[in-house]
């Protein structure tokens, strides 16, 4: 490597050593460097209630999970576990009519595959036992 070489490596050096001098002590991941550059282009200028602060109940925000479900209710959006447990009431009142063991057997097995993921998905207080049914 001759002087013109070293020289041009060393001034590069020193461009990228300014540059992170200037931002040394802030982190700017992927997303925020897109959501800078929006609000620079003013992509974010016609939004409605810019500069508000959310309407969060403030007996919930030290509970995440609690404002979550509260947001949820208000939306009139139900988690999936909670979809799953109703459908799972449904078809357990389904089975008690079923007279027919086979199509019994099918329908207990469907019930206990939701049972599976509701579950997996659900508080553990709200865990629902597997359907066993004599036949």
């Amino acid at each position: 490597m001759n002087q013109k070489d070293i020289d041009k490596a060393l001034k590069k050096q020193e461009i990228l050593v300014k540059d992170e001098k200037v931002w040394s002590y802030t982190y700017e991941d992927h997303i925020s460097s897109i959501i800078k550059c929006a609000e620079k282009s003013g992509t974010f200028d016609d939004l409605p209630g810019k500069g508000k602060p959310l309407n969060l109940d403030k007996n919930l925000s030290y509970n995440p999970e609690k404002q979550l479900y509260k947001t949820l209710k208000d939306n009139h959006v139900l988690p999936r576990w909670i979809e799953l447990s109703k459908e799972i009431d449904h078809l357990k009142e389904k089975l008690k009519k079923i007279t027919d063991a086979e199509e019994a057997a099918k329908l207990v097995r469907i019930i206990n595959k939701k049972i599976l993921e509701h579950n997996l998905i659900c508080p553990t207080s709200a865990q629902k036992m597997r359907v066993k049914k004599d036949f």
